[in-house]
C-alpha cells in the first residue's frame, strides 16, 4: 500500500474510533477514572488547586478565545473585502486604459477632419457645393455633407459618451480605493484585537502550575463531554439519518485528513486553519466554493433543521456565529478549535448549536 493510501487509512480509522465514542447513546462522557499511583503521604501531598479558582480560569479562557474568535471572522472578512476591491480597482483601470486609448483614437480623427477643412480653405462644405458649376456634383455632393455631418455628430457623441465613461470609472475606481483604505484599517484593528485576546488568554495559562494546567484541561473535557451527553440524551441522533452527497465525502475526507494540523487565526492551509478557513477550503476541495467566514456562511448558505443534516453540512456555534465545524456523521464534527489546539474530531453538541447549513444544497 502506498504512502497517500496508508495517510488516508490512518485518518479513517482515526475519524471512525472517535465518531464511535462520540455516538454511543449510552455513553455519558464521564471523565476517565484516573490510574492508580502509589500513595504520597500527607505531608508531602501537593494541595490541589480550588476547582472555584480554576473554573473562574476556564471561563475567561473561554471569553477571551470568543472574543479571538469573533474578531478572527471580522479579519477574515476584511480580507476577503480586499480581496474583491483590489480585483475590481484592477478592472476599472483596465477600461480607463482602454477608454484613454479610445479618446485618443477619437481625437485623431477629430483631428483629421479639422486638416481637411483647413486645406479646402476653411469653407463648410455647404458653401463649397454652392459655388459649383456642376448641378450633378451639387446633387451627388449633397448626400455625402449629410454623410459628414451624421459622421460629425457621431464622433462628438462618441468623445463626449467616452469622457463621460471615464469620469464614471475614476470616480469608481477612487470609491473602491477608500472602501479599500477603510477595510485595510478594520483589518489592522481586527488583528490587533486577536493579539491582544490571545495574548491575554496565554498569560492567564502561563500562571497556572503543571498540576492545575491539568486541571483545566479536564474541566474543558468534563465541559465538551457534559454538553455533547446532554445533546445525544434528547435523542436526536436517532433522527439524524441523512446520508453524503458525492460533494459531502469530498469536503468530509478533505477535513478529516486535515486533523492534528495546528490551528492558526486566519489561515486557509495547507499547514494551518482557523475554523472557516478549514470548512471553506474543504467545500472548495469538493468543487463548490462557500464564504469564508462562519458568520458568512450562515448568512448565505441553505439553513436546515439539525435533524436533517448529513455529513458535509456546516454546524455554526454560539449566538454570534463565530464558530464552525463540519458534521461527519454519527454525532461528531471536525473542526479546528482555537489558538493552541489542533484540528481534531469532537462532539456535534459540545458547543451552543446556531444552527445548521448546507453547501450543496
Amino acid at each position: 500500500m502506498g504512502t497517500g493510501k496508508r495517510g488516508l487509512t490512518t485518518t479513517a480509522v482515526t475519524v471512525v474510533c472517535a465518531v464511535t465514542i462520540l455516538a454511543t447513546p449510552g455513553t455519558t462522557f464521564a471523565s476517565p477514572s484516573p490510574a492508580p499511583s502509589p500513595t504520597a503521604s500527607p505531608s508531602t501531598a501537593p494541595s490541589p488547586p480550588p476547582n472555584k479558582d480554576l473554573e473562574a480560569v476556564h471561563k475567561k479562557l473561554e471569553q477571551l478565545y470568543h472574543a479571538a474568535a469573533v474578531a478572527t471572522d471580522a479579519y477574515n472578512a476584511a480580507e476577503e473585502k480586499a480581496k474583491e476591491q483590489s480585483t475590481e480597482i484592477v478592472k476599472l483601470a483596465q477600461k480607463i486604459v482602454q477608454g484613454q486609448r479610445k479618446l485618443d483614437e477619437l481625437k485623431d480623427r477629430a483631428g483629421a477632419t479639422a486638416r481637411a477643412q483647413y486645406r479646402t480653405g476653411g469653407l463648410p462644405p455647404e458653401a463649397q457645393l454652392m459655388l459649383s458649376d456642376d448641378p450633378q456634383q451639387f446633387l451627388s455632393g449633397a448626400g455625402r455633407v449629410l454623410q459628414g455631418q451624421r459622421a460629425t455628430k457621431g464622433l462628438i457623441g462618441d468623445m463626449t459618451r467616452t469622457q463621460q465613461d471615464l469620469k464614471e470609472y475614476a470616480k469608481d475606481a477612487s470609491a473602491q480605493w477608500e472602501k479599500l483604505e477603510t477595510g485595510r484599517k478594520a483589518k489592522a484593528a481586527a488583528k490587533k484585537k486577536i493579539k491582544q485576546q490571545i495574548k491575554a488568554a496565554e498569560k492567564l495559562e502561563s500562571r497556572l502550575e503543571k498540576q492545575e494546567k491539568e486541571r483545566l484541561a479536564e474541566l474543558e473535557r468534563e465541559a465538551a463531554y457534559k454538553a455533547q451527553t446532554a445533546w445525544l440524551d434528547t435523542g436526536i441522533l436517532k433522527e439524524i439519518s441523512g446520508k453524503a452527497s458525492a460533494q459531502g465525502k469530498k469536503a468530509v475526507m478533505f477535513a478529516s485528513a486535515q486533523i492534528g494540523k495546528p490551528y492558526e487565526w486566519g489561515a486557509e492551509g495547507p499547514d494551518t486553519f482557523d475554523c472557516s478557513g478549514l470548512t471553506s477550503q474543504a467545500w472548495a476541495a469538493a468543487g463548490r466554493p462557500v464564504p469564508r467566514t462562519s458568520q458568512e456562511q450562515w448568512k448565505q448558505l441553505r439553513h436546515i433543521e439539525v435533524q436533517d443534516m448529513r455529513p458535509g453540512d456546516l454546524i455554526i456555534y454560539f449566538d454570534d456565529a463565530s464558530h464552525v465545524g463540519m458534521y461527519v456523521g454519527d454525532g461528531a464534527i471536525v473542526h479546528a478549535p482555537r489558538p493552541g489546539r489542533t484540528v481534531t474530531v469532537a462532539g456535534a453538541g459540545s458547543m451552543p448549536i446556531l444552527g445548521v447549513v448546507r453547501p450543496d444544497a
